[in-house]
């Protein structure tokens, strides 16, 4: 598995030619990392304030960070099975009918589930950055680097995430189901914005522009 790599393998594998692991996997390895640092912030004993509900909050956000954690490291390999079951798809024999036939239909399930799983990771990613709000809010401000690192880190996987969803989009006949995945990216754009502004906020980084959430195209 590709987690279970040390880090320098890890970018080799990144590097090499090979087209997998690619930028749905980066996206899922980034929002791993976006989420440990934040678990880190939020287990950290000293809070922004000292305040008891600081604490509180911080603890009860704790085990749903590092949940998150563990969804998107799951993520990492299973965006690269997904493309490399595309590709296999890609590779059934087209000789007779029957076969051009069922490799369309494998065709047509593998990009389904090519999309499926940075969609998935963006849901993940979405979650993150909703967290990290909180987290700004509460955290030990020594760490507000940290957590500004995180923020940054999640944006840019949730933009990673949103790219190979579309592009995969291009590549589905089915119209009700690109509608509804463009309008799923609709309220996860919208809870991104909502939530990245005051989490920078909250760290007194200010006059920095976070990434803006990616749109949909019409």
């Amino acid at each position: 598995m590709l987690v279970d790599q040390t880090v320098r393998e890890l970018l080799d594998a990144f590097s090499s030619a090979s087209p997998t692991p690619g930028g749905g996997s980066a996206a899922a390895l980034a929002g791993a990392v976006a989420a440990s640092l934040l678990a880190m912030v939020a287990g950290m004993p000293k809070t922004k304030s000292g305040a008891p509900e600081e604490r509180q909050a911080l603890d009860a956000l704790l085990p749903e960070l590092l949940a998150l954690r563990e969804r998107l490291t799951g993520l990492v390999d299973r965006d690269a099975a997904s493309y490399d079951a595309v590709v296999a798809a890609y590779r059934l024999p087209k000789a007779s009918d029957d076969d051009k036939s069922a490799r369309k239909a494998a065709i047509a399930a593998a990009m389904r589930g090519a999309t499926e799983v940075p969609l998935e990771t963006a849901r993940a990613i979405a979650a993150v950055l909703g967290h990290g709000r909180a987290v700004a809010t509460a955290g030990n401000a020594h760490a507000a680097s940290d957590a500004g690192v995180a923020l940054s880190l999640a944006m840019s996987a949730y933009s990673g995430a949103w790219m190979n969803v579309e592009t995969n989009l291009a590549s589905i006949a089915d119209p009700s189901y690109v509608a509804a995945v463009r309008e799923e990216f609709a309220r996860l754009n919208q809870q991104c914005a909502l939530a990245i502004a005051p989490a920078f906020e909250a760290l007194g980084w200010k006059g920095h522009t976070p990434p803006a959430a990616p749109t949909a195209p019409d």
